[in-house]
């Protein structure tokens, strides 16, 4: 009987341990998506890990949180191929950090719209010096760092393989519309959806609610860009010196 009891004990003690770890990685997770506020969001991976260390990517299931938009960055890896523009691969794609643009330029002329944000999202971490310093996301600060002729090549391929609908200046001329107010701007790309009579904003992991597909979406829709903890970060982007004036709109010569 004492026997038992004691395996009793020990079985008691164990699953409370188990509970604690368990607590503790949905804590760490939470902290993970609190600490992302104004700053871009490298995508996560699938299927949820238990494991990880905090640079890793990491999903979370939806169960966990109701979390949109507003709180978290995790899109979708891949999406479904859909209608684009027709056109050809611009043969010269400058970079003044090396950057290759054809796998982005392909990703877009072939519909991969998710890939494209993605890869978009990925090469802004690089172009900002983020990852150099081993971050995987972009503080609003580094948005000053990007360079202009990256940032050109980046929107004439979205702007190209979308017929324009697609870009950062066109998010810009939206911003402006809705005279800086995030909610309205957000309603105006697409960035919001409804459940009844509530308006909240669309969500980013699980099945995502983003709309990749050229025909279907708002203007403005894509690239996405994370708001979690404020609008600083799109601001900076929206207002990069790059958007100035209309150079960025030329092709380059050969």
């Amino acid at each position: 009987l004492n026997l038992k009891l004691l395996l009793s004990t020990k079985r008691r003690k164990s699953i409370r341990k188990d509970m604690m770890l368990s607590s503790s990685v949905i804590a760490v997770v939470s902290t993970l998506f609190i600490n992302n506020g104004s700053m871009i969001v490298s995508g996560f991976q699938s299927p949820p890990s238990y494991a990880f260390k905090a640079s890793q990517r990491v999903t979370v299931p939806v169960t966990w949180a109701e979390a949109t938009m507003a709180d978290a960055g995790v899109p979708p890896a891949h999406s479904d191929s859909t209608d684009v523009e027709e056109g050809d691969i611009p043969s010269i794609l400058p970079s003044e950090m090396g950057m290759d643009y054809i796998p982005l330029a392909t990703m877009l002329a072939t519909g991969q719209l998710a890939d494209a944000d993605q890869f978009t999202r990925d090469a802004l971490i690089t172009l900002s010096g983020a990852k150099e310093k081993g971050r995987d996301f972009v503080y609003f600060t580094d948005v000053k760092r990007i360079p202009s002729t990256d940032l050109a090549t980046i929107e004439r391929l979205w702007k190209q393989f979308s017929g324009g609908k697609f870009g950062y200046s066109v998010q810009k001329r939206k911003w402006k519309q809705c005279k800086g107010d995030f909610e309205a701007f957000c309603r105006k790309i697409g960035w919001t959806t409804n459940d009844g009579e509530v308006e909240r904003k669309k969500r980013w992991f699980g099945a995502s609610e983003f709309i990749y597909d050229v025909k279907k979406a708002p203007e403005g829709h894509l690239p996405l860009t994370s708001a979690l903890r404020g609008t600083t970060l799109l601001k900076n982007l929206l207002t990069h010196p790059v958007w100035d004036d209309d150079d960025w709109m030329k092709q380059p010569e050969k």
